[in-house]
């Protein structure tokens, strides 16, 4: 044994703060091995030095190196090696940081659309309302419609699409009816399921823009198979103070079969278009 102070695997472990188990694992994978073994008990001896580099090696973990990646760091002692790791980690640490935004982004939405659906719960009465609808850039899916409504929003044609073209998702899902007078009349044959996706999209993705427009609105609470009233409301509403109303409208799912099973909790917004009217080379839509 070499006159230079060795530390026995617990004392190693007890000064780096370390188990005994990992640091068998390290020899195991080769990233660090004892300077010493005795042979005839097996008793694992460390120096100082190796003791040293097992606090870099902290170090490293915690900036997210894998230990395969840790191992070649300090087997080759080279400026070139780590200054490639280090160039390699940023990179791979820039896209978590931006994988981890998205699922921020997703998980923060859909948190959103149920504090709108508790506070749009606590109103008794959900009046018609005018309000902008910003543009918004979305994938969609043209499909049948039966008034399957749970079919139609948690639609596995849909999703196997958005897996299958790597599309990532956020916010309520959006069906779009080329006519609120079939809709309303139980006459909708075709509609189209819209979401906004996370990032740019590719490849065989179809996209609309959702929005830029104003639009005359109204909440319903329960289930949505009873939602075709607020129609004739709308249409009401709209022709008492003259305005002129598009020919599609758009329900949007703030909190439905995805979120609770619970059909007296589901909230759903009707968007029907308005036509504006100029008037003094000023849109004019009266409140």
């Amino acid at each position: 044994m070499s006159e230079e102070k060795l530390y026995s695997i617990g004392e190693a472990g007890r000064i780096c703060n370390i188990s005994k188990k990992a640091l068998r694992f390290y020899d195991q994978i080769g990233v660090i091995a004892p300077d010493y073994i005795n042979r005839e008990n097996g008793y694992r001896y460390y120096s100082r030095e190796s003791l040293l580099t097992l606090s870099v090696l902290k170090y490293y973990k915690q900036m997210g190196f894998r230990l395969e990646e840790m191992q070649e760091i300090v087997s080759r002692n080279n400026d070139f090696v780590v200054k490639e790791k280090f160039q390699g980690k940023i990179g791979e640490l820039r896209t978590k940081v931006r994988e981890l935004y998205y699922n921020l982004e997703a998980v923060e939405e859909w948190y959103n659309l149920i504090q709108e659906a508790q506070m749009v719960r606590k109103i008794p009465v959900h009046e018609v309302f005018v309000r902008y609808v910003p543009p918004t850039a979305c994938c969609f899916m043209e499909q049948d419609f039966c008034y399957e409504y749970k079919e139609s929003i948690i639609n596995i044609q849909w999703v196997n699409h958005l897996e299958e073209e790597g599309i990532e998702i956020s916010g309520p899902v959006i069906i779009k009816y080329p006519s609120w007078v079939d809709k309303m009349t139980g006459k909708a044959a075709r509609a189209s399921i819209m979401q906004r996706p996370l990032r740019p999209m590719a490849g065989g993705a179809q996209t609309c823009r959702f929005g830029g427009f104003m639009a005359v609105c109204v909440y319903h609470v329960g289930p949505i198979e009873a939602i075709d009233m607020e129609y004739g409301r709308i249409r009401d509403w709209a022709e008492a103070r003259g305005h002129v109303c598009s020919a599609e409208s758009y329900e949007r799912y703030v909190v439905d079969h995805w979120t609770t099973r619970n059909p007296g909790k589901f909230v759903t917004e009707i968007i029907i278009p308005l036509i504006q009217k100029e008037k003094d080379d000023v849109l004019e839509i009266r409140a």
